[in-house]
């Protein structure tokens, strides 16, 4: 590593050589511009003071375990200028910090400093997926490491699908694909402050459920050094590429390859567990490895896509309960979690119909959405156009209950069928919500006991 300090500024570039005399042909080396890990920028200042200096170029070895080895400092002026790519790089980063300053997703000066010391696109050399424009089906684009457009891209305040169909990567096709996203780097915006919503202390133990990229555990280990940060990944070629990229920035927490709703018993208790992927149910290990008073921030969502976060207080008899945070969050629920195939859908003209009380404006709106979730917590949902007309449809997968709901003459006419009756179940927990005045979804509280979930308001 060499570290260009100059009064304030602090300029590292990481030199990497495939020969052990790397002295020995220049051509072959690499640079990489890097942030330095927390507390080496100050000890610099601290040496330079010392001996009255303004200037200094510092050498460092790093070893396998991410350790910084210092070497010596050069007071003469040697150093090499990645001029272009460090001043895009740099500009870019300090957009996005500004703008999620101002748009009030980036809080407080804690959290500020760590982001200002992790560079994002450090997590996204290996590319991303774009979108593209006008596709349907949705269809997929690579965008590699270098690309045009891709510093850019690293750096807006946008969600890049990282990961299609479990395991292709962007180096992996040409052209375009048409598979659901698996894994993803999530816009900042929401990132940050879900950290900020952790309420962590200095030397709080935090388990990160879900590394993806190794972003968010970056900005984890700036705000409170490596020894202290945990993260488990359940994918091993995600997990790894985000090793990888830790490494780059010369972060080496614990990485745990693995099924993150199992938690990671060996480094418990936590004082926080924060998840970057949704579930359903809050897994009872977490509750297990957290320490009396700790925390668990997670997004419990379902299968209607409708989601939020929720902050649980743990308790010394082995509960958790905590409000819902209100902010619409969403993440791809973990694997385990996600909802199985369809299959062969039932006979949807069978059925009782009747006119329904609620009508399918319920499954529109993303509050109502949720508790509609909480009375068909097994319910798929698609639309289809049956006899001419526009049909929503709900199948309990688990029940094999269904419900389809259309308009007519103003009216909506609900057909049902199967063991339960899937609508009146829907009408009667949105019956509950609305007699209550419709309660916001922050004024609704979870509680976890070794018993199950629930939610209520």
């Amino acid at each position: 590593m060499r570290v260009t300090v100059i009064g304030s500024q602090v300029f590292c570039v990481r030199i990497d050589s495939d020969v052990l005399d790397w002295r020995t042909d220049y051509n072959r080396l690499t640079y990489t511009p890097v942030e330095p890990p927390p507390g080496i920028e100050q000890s610099l200042h601290r040496y330079l003071d010392c001996f009255g200096l303004v200037f200094g170029a510092f050498d460092f070895c790093v070893g396998e375990d991410g350790q910084w080895w210092f070497l010596e400092c050069n007071p003469s002026d040697q150093w090499y200028w990645l001029e272009d790519f460090v001043t895009d790089q740099a500009q870019l980063h300090q957009q996005l910090i500004d703008s999620m300053t101002a748009n009030g997703s980036l809080r407080t000066e804690p959290w500020k400093r760590a982001v200002e010391i992790v560079a994002r696109h450090e997590f996204l050399r290996t590319g991303f997926f774009r979108r593209v424009d006008g596709a349907v089906p949705s269809a997929w684009a690579p965008v590699l490491g270098g690309d045009a457009g891709w510093l850019e891209a690293s750096y807006e305040d946008e969600s890049l699908v990282t990961q299609i169909a479990g395991t292709v990567m962007p180096a992996d096709i040409r052209g375009q694909i048409m598979r659901t996203p698996t894994s993803s780097s999530t816009l900042p915006s929401l990132v940050v402050p879900m950290l900020e919503d952790l309420w962590v202390e200095p030397e709080s133990k935090v388990l990160e459920i879900g590394t993806g990229t190794g972003y968010s555990t970056a900005v984890l280990c700036a705000r409170l050094s490596k020894e202290y940060v945990t993260s488990i990944e359940y994918d091993e070629e995600v997990a790894a590429r985000a090793r990888t990229a830790l490494g780059r920035r010369g972060m080496y927490p614990t990485l745990v390859s693995g099924d993150g709703l199992l938690g990671y018993a060996d480094g418990a208790p936590y004082d926080r567990v924060i998840a970057t992927s949704g579930v359903r149910t809050v897994p009872a290990a977490w509750i297990e490895q957290t320490r009396p008073g700790g925390l668990i921030l997670a997004t419990i969502g379902g299968w209607l896509g409708s989601s939020e976060l929720a902050r649980l207080t743990v308790h010394g008899d082995g509960t958790a309960t905590g409000p819902l945070l209100n902010g619409q969050v969403s993440f791809m629920l973990a694997r385990p979690h996600m909802p199985p195939a369809l299959g062969l859908l039932p006979d949807l003209s069978e059925g009782k119909e009747r006119e329904a009380i609620i009508g399918t404006d319920a499954l529109n709106d993303w509050t109502s959405r949720f508790v509609v979730q909480l009375a068909a917590p097994h319910a798929h949902r698609l639309t289809m156009e049956r006899d001419g007309r526009t049909e929503h449809v709900l199948v309990d997968v688990e029940s094999g209950s269904w419900a389809a709901l259309y308009e007519e003459d103003g009216r909506c006419i609900v057909r049902q069928d199967g063991p339960d009756a899937l609508w009146d179940a829907v009408e009667e927990q949105l019956g509950r919500w609305r007699a209550a005045c419709t309660p916001a979804l922050e004024e609704f509280t979870v509680s976890v006991t070794p018993q199950g979930q629930t939610i209520n308001w």
